[in-house]
Parts: C-alpha cells; sequence; structure tokens
C-alpha cells in the first residue's frame, strides 16, 4: 500500500498543546500522502502513500469561534458524543473513502508476479487496509497539536475522538496488519514488517524531513510488492522424490511454473511495478509539500514530467514467456499472458488505462506550474491521489491480467460512490 503518498505530506510535532482554539469558516486544504502502507502507502498513498500512498485534503484555517465539526473548546471534558456521531468521527479519523485506494496495490503486485489472485491475495489485501488505516490514526495522533491550531474540526483536536484511543486503534491495526500477513506466509511477513516499520517512521518523524516523500514512496511500493509476495506464496503444490537414505529431493512446482522459491521469485518480478508506483507516489508527495503556501513551479512541472513518463511505462504491455518454459523459451518470445489474452487486446486495455492515468493526473498539475496557488495546488495532489487507481489496473493489464485490471479500476467509482453517500466527498488522507 504505502502511500508518498499521500503518497496518498506533515511534520513532525510539538508537544500537544491543550486545543482550546476557536473556528470559523474552514478553506478545504491538504497534503499527499500510497500507502499502503501505506502511502500508502504511509501507503500502502491515495493517493498518496501510510502505507499511505499520497493525497488530497481538507484543512482549516479558523478564526476566534466554536470548533468546526465538534464541540466549542474551554475548560472541562468535552460533551460525549452520540453513537452515531462517534461512528462517523470514527470513520473520518480512519479515511475510509481513501481505503479504496489501497487493494489495488495487492492486486497490481499479484499480476505482476504473474499469479492469479487467490486466498493470500485477500489476506494480503486485509494486511494493507490495515496498515494504511493504522498509519491514519496514527498521523492525526502525532498531528494533534498542529490540528487544534489549523484544523480543529478534525477527530482529535474537536473532541470526538480521544488521543489514547486513536493511538490505540493505530497499534492494533498495526498488529491485525502484521498477523494477516503472517496468515499469508514467511514471505508476507517480511514484506509487511518494513512496511510497518515505515509507516511509523512516516508519522512519527519524517514527515517534513528530506527524507519525507521517499517513505511515502517505499510504502506504497512495499505495499505492491506485499500482494506479489503473498500471492506468488500459495502456489507450491505438486511432488516430491526421496533416495533409499530418507533424503527428500526435487522440487515443489505449482501453478504458472512455480517453485518452492517462487514467493520470491515473484516479488522480484514484482520490482518494475513497484517502482513504477512508488514514483508516481513520490511526484504527488513532493508537490503536496507546498500545498498550503503555493509558490512552487518546480515541484507540478516536474510531476508532469513524471506522470508523461510513467504513462508510457504504464501502458506497454510487458513482454511474458509462455508458463513452463521461461527458461527454454527464447528471450523476447510473445506469449499469452496470466488470463490467456492476446497481446494486442492487453495491449489495448494497458493503454487506455495508461491515457486515463495521465487524462487524471497531467492537466492539474499543468494549472499548478502556470499558478502555483495553494488551491490549484490542492487540486493537484488530490488528482495525484485519485489517480493512482487507474495506475494501479494499467499495472495489472501491462502484466497481462485484464480481470485484475478491470476490477482494479472499478474500485475508482466505488470509492466515489461511497464517499457521497457516507458525506464524505472530501476526506484528508494526511
Amino acid at each position: 500500500m504505502p502511500a508518498g503518498t499521500r503518497a496518498d505530506g506533515g511534520g513532525p510535532e510539538a508537544p500537544a498543546a491543550d486545543p482550546a482554539v476557536g473556528a470559523g469558516a474552514a478553506a478545504a486544504q491538504g497534503r499527499a500522502a500510497a500507502p499502503p502502507a501505506g502511502g500508502g502507502p504511509r501507503a500502502p498513498g491515495a493517493g498518496t502513500p501510510s502505507h499511505r500512498p499520497a493525497s488530497g485534503a481538507e484543512r482549516s484555517r479558523t478564526g476566534r469561534g466554536a470548533t468546526a465539526g465538534g464541540p466549542a473548546s474551554g475548560a472541562g471534558a468535552a460533551p460525549r458524543a452520540p453513537r452515531s456521531g462517534r461512528a462517523a468521527a470514527w470513520a473520518e479519523l480512519l479515511r475510509l473513502p481513501a481505503l479504496f485506494t489501497v487493494p489495488g496495490d495487492a492486486l497490481a503486485g499479484a499480476a505482476a508476479a504473474g499469479v492469479r489472485p487467490g486466498p493470500r491475495t485477500l489476506l494480503a489485501i486485509g494486511s494493507s487496509l490495515s496498515l494504511y488505516a493504522a498509519g491514519m490514526a496514527l498521523n492525526d495522533w502525532a498531528d494533534r497539536a498542529e490540528d487544534a491550531v489549523e484544523r480543529p474540526h478534525r477527530p482529535i483536536p474537536s473532541g470526538r475522538v480521544r488521543p489514547a484511543a486513536a493511538l490505540t486503534a493505530a497499534g492494533a491495526l498495526t498488529g491485525t496488519g502484521l498477523a494477516l500477513a503472517a496468515a499469508a506466509g514467511r514471505p508476507a511477513l517480511a514484506v509487511a514488517t518494513p512496511l510497518a516499520a515505515t509507516v511509523w517512521a512516516y508519522d512519527l518523524g519524517l514527515k517534513q524531513t528530506p527524507a519525507g516523500p521517499a517513505a511515502m514512496a517505499a510504502a506504497r511500493g512495499l505495499d505492491l510488492l506485499l500482494g506479489a509476495a503473498a500471492t506468488a506464496g500459495g502456489t507450491r503444490g505438486g511432488t516430491r522424490s526421496g533416495t533409499r537414505g530418507g533424503t527428500r529431493t526435487g522440487t515443489r512446482t505449482g501453478a504458472w511454473g512455480g517453485t518452492r522459491t517462487g514467493a520470491w521469485d515473484g516479488t522480484r518480478a514484482a520490482l518494475p511495478s513497484a517502482a513504477l508506483l512508488g514514483s508516481h507516489t513520490l511526484a504527488v508527495t513532493t508537490v503536496s509539500r507546498r500545498e498550503t503556501t503555493g509558490g512552487s513551479v518546480a515541484a507540478p512541472l516536474a510531476a508532469l514530467a513524471a506522470t508523461g513518463v510513467l504513462a508510457r511505462l504504464a501502458g506497454h504491455r510487458r513482454t511474458r514467456l509462455p508458463a513452463g518454459r521461461r527458461a527454454a523459451a527464447a528471450p523476447g518470445l510473445p506469449g499469452p499472458g496470466p488470463a490467456g489474452n492476446p497481446p494486442r487486446a492487453g495491449d489495448l486495455l494497458a493503454g487506455a488505462l495508461a491515457a486515463a492515468y495521465a487524462a487524471t493526473a497531467a492537466r492539474p498539475c499543468f494549472h499548478a506550474a502556470l499558478n502555483p496557488s495553494p488551491q490549484l495546488t490542492q487540486r493537484a495532489v488530490g488528482a495525484g491521489i485519485r489517480a493512482t487507481v487507474p495506475l494501479q489496473a494499467a499495472l495489472a493489464a501491462r502484466s497481462g491480467a485484464t480481470t485484475t485490471s478491470l476490477l482494479v479500476a472499478a474500485l475508482a467509482p466505488a470509492g466515489r460512490m461511497f464517499a457521497r453517500r457516507a458525506g464524505m466527498r472530501k476526506v484528508s488522507i494526511t
């Protein structure tokens, strides 16, 4: 999953201050963070990052008055929110609509490994979602002092979620994510562990350092590799042979020509796709670092150039050797993809999804480069987070997994529909 993203920004926090702040009308703003971490990005995102991939967000600049989205602050404990209000507060804290950008990491990783998604892929998706949500909760806990001044409508400074509860949730979700990865196999756990460490390191210390965008990009790339390691690790099967002395020899083979080391082979095969997704998260997160102040022309221009390069690479279908003949087939020999589709059909689908990715991300970056105001910079960041899903789908199609790519692409409208119904059309993932 992570995130940069957001990919699909933030910084080290001063000690928490008493959130006795007022609020007025709020101007929507945000920072990107992948995913999967987190970024997650954080992972994963989304976005984008956290395991957060990189992010579009709401942010408020406030004056004196009652706190937006929560009880007015002052002496004494805040009144306890109704049960429905508490549920909405937790949905906002965990950025539920942003979670739709996370499953595509694992699915694209499975496609890049050349393996059909299976039960282990579902475990990887569950792990990614848990780690991504953990990054969101931890982010708001770490930013609670800053949010009390700049974004008092958020769940923690408004009193709707207690800081201790947010920190506890972050720890519990991290443990859940690691447990699900362990259930998917040792290779998956070996990827999920550094992913979780990246999410926590980003939220607690790296956000405002030069290493912040790289950490977010790493989270998203690791999230994709988590899907590859988990899915490829489930291909083992076949026969064993032994010697008269009782020593077992031979290999264990499985689907797609997999062997006992199939999980690691699949992970290595997914490295190029992880690098492309991480590069997108890096670009979006770099832009997000100036979204509250604006004034940066170089970052949107660099993101625009990166979008063009990534669209070109993601739209070029990878050559895959026929299953079971990888060692014997001549290098570059075309063959059917994992789903048995003709190369031409795969090329068309990958190209169309890559074009959708470019259309989503490029125009806002161009506008932000022409006029680097905070508002246009924020739009570029939000578009970059939304573009994560078509990029994931293009990467899956690039690997020849037609059905998987269409499933990933469907997550974009599903996420928008959920956000509308939940009344969370503008949800920050930073």
